[in-house]
């Protein structure tokens, strides 16, 4: 009987998840080997703090940093961190990050990390901390890189998932994202090709995104096209003559911290000497989003149907 129950057993341990470990995932080009899930995890930004929270991944936290000191939360963000802790405002220093005591990080280059900084996935190994790094942001050490997509992140989410043994949440949010954005397509459906400009800040010269930041795979699933997809960065300046050169018809605001800043942007806009005499701007045409919609995270898909709705509101 007990040899019965035994043999019985052995399928069901197989197939238990903790004989997935060891798993390998890619960062940055760099293989990232898990022997079980991290317990003390450290989120970097707003962003990719949303994107832990979305695969349930609060009970792994220690802490998180880069967020009170750029933006204004929701209730909602404030509800899912809970009582995790902010450890730094802004870029947390390596005493900021060991007082948490973490195993893993999650942030990107110029979003948490800087190349050739204290903080880097080379100088956290050195305490046994595993980096994992925001796939957008792989361009600032490897320029061989492809040009933006919705696999940044979709990947982003799917590395998360296998790494936490959370992969068939992942799989579901993937999924559920192909569908929202296929309906949306099909809504816009040949109202195509409306030349979108990103207006983050600057005033003497622009800062933008450009072709591998997310808002360029974001305005083409939106049914437009990025005016400045054509500059050999993520996010950069560009310059004014430029601009109003292409004749964006469409403009999408970044809304930063105080509430008020896309009306601020719209406002120069309207006082610019070049920008003034663009299609967007004559027409007031542009749709306010935050940094949280426009970097890599869940927020992705609600804002592209929000910039296709704007575009294209007969559409919808």
């Amino acid at each position: 009987m007990l040899r019965r129950v035994a043999f019985t057993l052995i399928p069901a341990l197989l197939a238990f998840p903790a004989f997935a470990y060891p798993i390998t995932v890619d960062s940055c080009g760099t293989p990232l080997t898990f022997d079980a899930a991290p317990k003390r995890a450290v989120v970097h930004d707003i962003n990719m703090s949303e994107m832990a929270f979305a695969l349930g991944l609060q009970p792994s936290m220690v802490g998180v940093t880069g967020i009170t000191g750029w933006y204004k939360l929701t209730p909602e963000f404030i509800k899912e961190q809970g009582s995790i802790p902010e450890l730094a405002p802004k870029y947390p220093t390596m005493e900021n990050l060991l007082s948490a005591n973490p195993d893993f990080f999650f942030a990107g280059w110029y979003y948490g990390m800087k190349p050739g900084g204290d903080v880097t996935p080379d100088t956290l190994a050195q305490h046994g901390i595993k980096t994992l790094v925001l796939t957008e942001s792989c361009v600032h050490l490897d320029k061989n890189r492809p040009a933006a997509s919705m696999d940044l992140l979709y990947g982003d989410i799917e590395k998360l998932g296998k790494i936490f043994d959370k992969e068939t949440e992942a799989g579901k949010l993937v999924s559920g994202w192909k569908t929202e954005l296929a309906g949306i397509e099909e809504k816009v459906g040949d109202r195509k090709g409306t030349r979108v400009f990103l207006y983050d800040s600057g005033e003497d010269k622009p800062f933008t995104a450009g072709k591998f930041a997310m808002p360029t795979a974001m305005i083409e699933a939106a049914g437009g096209v990025n005016i400045m997809a054509d500059m050999e960065t993520s996010w950069g300046n560009t310059d004014w003559e430029t601009v109003a050169t292409r004749n964006p018809q469409f403009l999408i605001l970044l809304d930063y911290q105080d509430g008020g800043g896309a009306q601020k942007l719209m406002e120069f806009l309207k006082a610019h000497p070049a920008m003034k005499e663009t299609d967007a701007v004559k027409n007031g045409r542009f749709v306010p989003l935050r940094y949280e919609e426009l970097t890599p995270g869940p927020a992705n898909i609600a804002a592209i149907e929000k910039i296709a709705k704007a575009m294209y509101p007969d559409a919808f």
